[in-house]
């Protein structure tokens, strides 16, 4: 009996958990991380400071969370894709759709967008280049298995998989600063996607 009302109790504060940062990132787009308060959060999340303040002792604690729930859920799907059937390129392309959904595209409409990308790195760096170095290992993986299996030919580029990772994750960075000066993030990943797919298609006739 103890331990059933120990689960509950586990649930209830999971689903409080869950409802707070729901509605703590909205107040952060909106307002930017400076100038968002831990009363801005308790009003959007529906209860008072003080139950705020029983999950989260401070801002910072509280968008660390939020940033290490984002980037499990995110890599968690990423994997899944990543995992599934079909044409390489077409998995990396949704991969990295969802990936940029989860984790860059939420900031996209804010006005203080670099400012809240900055505040990620000052709390949450550790959180941030995890999730880049099982990134990059997920999709050198799959590029490996491509190439292993000739559905892409790396030699005309005289790249090894990871490589050619890497060189994905610096394009997806460029294209998330170029967003900022009005360019579309979803048609200039799409764009480089081709390039790429071009490149490392094997020629007919090889």
């Amino acid at each position: 009996m103890v331990m059933k009302c120990q689960r509950v109790l586990m649930m209830q504060n999971d689903r409080k958990i869950a409802q707070i940062l729901d509605a703590a990132l909205p107040v952060f787009v909106r307002f930017g991380f400076r100038k968002t308060s831990m009363a801005d959060i308790a009003r959007a999340a529906g209860i008072s400071r003080a139950s705020l303040y029983l999950s989260f002792n401070s801002k910072e604690e509280l968008f660390r969370a939020g940033s290490m729930r984002a980037h499990t859920r995110a890599l968690d799907e990423v994997g899944a894709v990543l995992a599934g059937q079909g044409n390489t390129f077409d998995r990396m392309e949704m991969a990295i759709a969802v990936f940029q959904r989860e984790l860059i595209a939420p900031f996209g409409g804010s006005s203080d967008a670099e400012e809240l990308f900055a505040a990620n790195m000052a709390l949450a760096a550790d959180i941030t280049l995890d999730a880049r170095t099982r990134l990059l290992t997920m999709l050198t993986q799959t590029l490996n298995a491509a190439a292993e299996t000739k559905e892409i030919d790396l030699e005309p580029l005289q790249a090894s998989p990871v490589q050619l990772a890497n060189i994905m994750m610096a394009a997806m960075d460029g294209i998330k600063h170029a967003q900022w000066n009005g360019s579309s993030l979803d048609d200039d990943t799409k764009l480089f996607m081709r390039l790429l797919r071009v490149a490392v298609t094997p020629r007919s006739g090889q």
